[in-house]
């Protein structure tokens, strides 16, 4: 059964980076994309690396020309130290949607943002 615990407060989430907690053992990255607040474990499932701390980023869209379309701004996070990108709504590697990062649940009461874990 999940247990909801205080992580932080909305106003300490920046806009376009995550805000790292511990809750127990865990390092977890809160972050903010355009339709809420959203929380996932600081590890990379690739060599575990505090992906959390890589950058808020979009990617670059798949087309059929020689062109560069960027899309997602905001929505992904760039492990730092290989450059894997993450959906940090849904925890799924771009390339291979069957590898993910954790996700927790959140909820927002007012101010305060719950990671149910």
């Amino acid at each position: 059964m999940a247990s909801k615990q205080f992580a932080c407060k909305a106003s300490e989430v920046p806009p376009d980076a995550a805000k790292i907690i511990k809750l127990g053992n865990l390092s977890l990255g809160i972050f903010k994309v355009g339709d809420g607040y959203h929380a996932l474990l600081n590890v990379c499932p690739h060599k575990g690396a505090a992906l959390c701390q890589g950058p808020v980023c979009g990617t670059t869209k798949q087309t059929d020309k020689a062109e560069f379309v960027y899309e997602r701004a905001g929505e992904l996070v760039r492990c730092a130290w290989h450059g894997w990108e993450f959906d940090i709504r849904t925890g799924e590697f771009l390339v291979d949607p069957r590898v993910k990062a954790r996700t927790f649940p959140v909820s927002v009461e007012s101010e305060d943002i719950f990671v149910h874990v």
